[in-house]
């Protein structure tokens, strides 16, 4: 009989236990400071504020038709790119096209693209904000006008190779600071 036992009482000792089971997906937790903005003005036709984050706002560059600033935020590794144009009589369609066609680029890595509209009647700043999702190239495009006289696109890029996961935490705090800078365009011919 103990021979029986003790085997079958090893059994059952074995096989009691808990169930290896997955451990829970971990996501960095990065705090970053509390946005300090600041009124911005450039020889281009309009202020804006930037964060206090940004370590230089870059000087104007181009010449022509199209000149831009560069938004820098060495600690986050990413970079605004603002393009500034001017609107005539025939180029507001093709301008809103190519702000369109840029973020359109995108969908072959991007999960998802949302866009939220942007409308300040009082100060004529008309716009929109696309938003990316997944592991493309840009996290977040926008483009402002005043539909007459003026068009600013804007573009978010990290100094590294697309990783949703990992720049998730950087492009929430910088997708607030462009819906600041959108907010806070003035023209100044106004």
């Amino acid at each position: 009989m103990k021979r029986i036992l003790i085997p079958i009482m090893s059994l059952f000792m074995l096989g009691c236990g808990n169930e290896p089971l997955p451990k829970p997906k971990g996501f960095l937790r990065l705090e970053y400071p509390e946005a300090k903005y600041k009124k911005i003005t450039s020889s281009l036709p309009f202020t804006f504020d930037k964060n206090d984050l940004t370590a230089t706002v870059s000087k104007v560059k181009g010449s022509g038709a199209v000149k831009g600033l560069d938004v820098k935020y060495p600690s986050l590794k990413a970079t605004i790119y603002l393009s500034y144009k001017k609107v005539n009589d025939t180029n507001l369609d093709s301008l809103l096209r190519d702000a369109q066609n840029l973020t359109q680029k995108h969908t072959m890595k991007a999960d998802e693209i949302t866009y939220k509209p942007f409308e300040n009647l009082k100060d004529r700043v008309f716009g929109m904000l696309y938003e990316v999702g997944g592991d493309a190239a840009s996290q977040s495009q926008f483009y402002v006008t005043d539909s007459t006289n003026h068009f600013l696109s804007g573009s978010l890029y990290f100094y590294a190779k697309p990783n949703y996961d990992s720049i998730y935490p950087a492009s929430e705090y910088l997708k607030k600071d462009i819906k600041r800078l959108m907010e806070s365009i003035r023209w100044k011919d106004k």
